[in-house]
C-alpha cells in the first residue's frame, strides 16, 4: 500500500494569498501528493494569476460564486478521483500544520482505513490558540450530539482536515448534498452508514483569528444538517420510516449531479 497516490484540495474563499502560498508549499513538502488543487471561491481580482504564479505545478480552478466548503471539495475529488488513489482536503487557513495533515492522510496511504477523520477533541490532541469560550462550547454540544445520532463515533467533525480512499470516495459521492460547512459531517454519516471504516486521527492544531463565521448561526445550521444526515444514514440502511418521511419531501440533487456555477 506504501506507493498509493494521493490527490489533496485546499477549498478557500477570498484566502490572504501569502498564507495559502505558504500553507500550500509546506504541504508539498510534507505529504508529496501525486496532484494538488486548489479549489477557489469568489476570488478578489487577481488571485488566481498569483496563485498560478507563485504555484506553477498547482491546479488552480476557479468558481466565480461562492458554491461553499462542500462543494468546492466535492468538485476537487470529482477532478483528481481517477488520477490517484487517496483524496484528502486541508483548510486554506493552515489550521492543520502539514505534518499533522500527514498522520492523518498516513492511515489511508497504507490501506488501514477508508474514511481518516482528523480531530481536534481527541483526548491526544494538542490545540495551540484556542477558540473563544462560546464557540468551544457550541463545537463540544455538536460533537456530543453527533455521536448519539450517527453510526461513526467521533470526537470531532467538523476538523478541516479528511482524506478517503477513491474507493470508499465513489461509494460515498452520490450521498453527499450539503454544499457548506456541513459537508463534513454529512461525510463522516453516510460513510458510517455504508460500512466504511473510519478512523478518528489526533492532530496538532492552531486556532487561527479572524474569523467571520458567525458561531450562533453556524451552530444552528449545523444542527438542523446534523438531523439531515442522519435520516439519510438511516434510508441507506433501509429504514421504512425514514424512506416515507422521503417521499414526503422535494427531491435534490447530489453535489456531484449539480452544475457548477
Amino acid at each position: 500500500m506504501a506507493d498509493r497516490s494521493l490527490g489533496l484540495v485546499v477549498p478557500a474563499y477570498q484566502p490572504d494569498v501569502d498564507r495559502l502560498t505558504a500553507y500550500v508549499r509546506a504541504c508539498r513538502t510534507a505529504l508529496d501528493p501525486a496532484a494538488l488543487r486548489i479549489e477557489l471561491d469568489a476570488p478578489a481580482a487577481g488571485t488566481a494569476d498569483t496563485l498560478r504564479e507563485h504555484l506553477p505545478d498547482v491546479g488552480v480552478s476557479v468558481a466565480r460564486e461562492r458554491r461553499g466548503k462542500g462543494a468546492a471539495v466535492t468538485a476537487g475529488f470529482e477532478a483528481l478521483a481517477d488520477e490517484v488513489d487517496v483524496l484528502a482536503f486541508a483548510d486554506a487557513d493552515g489550521s492543520t500544520p502539514p505534518e499533522s495533515l500527514a498522520t492523518v492522510v498516513g492511515p489511508v496511504l497504507d490501506g488501514r482505513t477508508d474514511l481518516a477523520v482528523g480531530s481536534r477533541r481527541h483526548p491526544d490532541s494538542e490545540v495551540v490558540g484556542h477558540q473563544t469560550l462560546a464557540r468551544r462550547r457550541l463545537g463540544d454540544g455538536f460533537a456530543w450530539l453527533a455521536r448519539r445520532l450517527l453510526d461513526a463515533d467521533c470526537y470531532d467533525y467538523q476538523c478541516g482536515a479528511k482524506a478517503i480512499s477513491a474507493d470508499a470516495w465513489e461509494r460515498v459521492r452520490p450521498h453527499l448534498y450539503e454544499a457548506g460547512f456541513a459537508w463534513d459531517v454529512e461525510l463522516i454519516a453516510m460513510a458510517g452508514a455504508l460500512g466504511l471504516r473510519v478512523l478518528e486521527v489526533p492532530i496538532e492544531w492552531e486556532d487561527q483569528p479572524g474569523s467571520t463565521v458567525d458561531p450562533v448561526d453556524t451552530a444552528i445550521s449545523l444542527g438542523a444538517a446534523l438531523f439531515v444526515a442522519r435520516h439519510r444514514a438511516k434510508r441507506l440502511q433501509d429504514s421504512r420510516l425514514h424512506d416515507a418521511i422521503a417521499r414526503q419531501r422535494a427531491d435534490e440533487t447530489a453535489l456531484v449531479d449539480r452544475e457548477e456555477p
